[in-house]
């Protein structure tokens, strides 16, 4: 059996890549891992769905044991990748789709470098600060210190594989697809085993 991929998906806030992942989820065959994090919930969210909520003790407690895939500190939370789940299900051929931010991101990239790294970028900051706004659950001040940390988030687009900017959604989504279509066509060691079978079949 093929390994699956692990897509990696990162951008500033507002930039839109939790309604892309979505939108893949509902579109093509894989999984989205659930991270867990320290945070309260917005209005909306449902715990094992968007993210486990979980207390600054047990997140302390399971990156103790190792339990993270990668784990980071951003505007004052904690959030983390239970490792666990994403590599069972990664060794029964099933993509999985990690949307995380950026400091995550390089950590998956030091230990799996094989994964496909995708940059989700707004079309222009005067939109990013729109997207926030419309939030509504974040004070203006908020806004401004996320605004000033996209400039600082851009500066890394060069650690990732690929960019999509993220003006009209749908086609947004439809070159993540395709990228990814791409990707499993790659060559790697599963087309090596594959040419291996081939001659034990002669």
């Amino acid at each position: 059996m093929y390994e699956g991929q692990l897509i990696v998906v990162s951008g500033p806030s507002g930039a839109g890549k939790g309604t892309i992942c979505r939108m893949l989820i509902d579109q093509i065959e894989a999984s989205l891992s659930i991270s867990m994090t320290t945070r309260a919930p917005r209005a909306g969210e449902i715990n094992g769905e968007n993210y486990y909520f979980i207390t600054n003790k047990k997140f302390d407690s399971i990156a103790e044991s190792g339990g993270f895939l990668e784990y980071a500190e951003v505007y004052g939370n904690y959030y983390g990748t239970p490792k666990q789940k994403v590599q069972e299900m990664l060794k029964e051929g099933k993509d999985v789709i990690l949307e995380i931010d950026i400091q995550g991101a390089l950590q998956i990239k030091e230990q799996y470098s094989e994964g496909t790294f995708i940059f989700i970028l707004p079309p222009s900051m005067g939109e990013l600060r729109k997207r926030l706004t419309r939030r509504g659950s974040e004070t203006e001040d908020v806004i401004n210190q996320r605004i000033k940390e996209a400039l600082t988030e851009v500066s890394y687009i060069d650690k990732y594989d690929y960019c999509v900017v993220n003006g009209e959604l749908s086609e947004a989504v439809a070159r993540i697809k395709a990228i990814i279509v791409a990707e499993h066509s790659r060559v790697s060691h599963d087309v090596y085993d594959l040419i291996e079978k081939y001659k034990e079949e002669i």
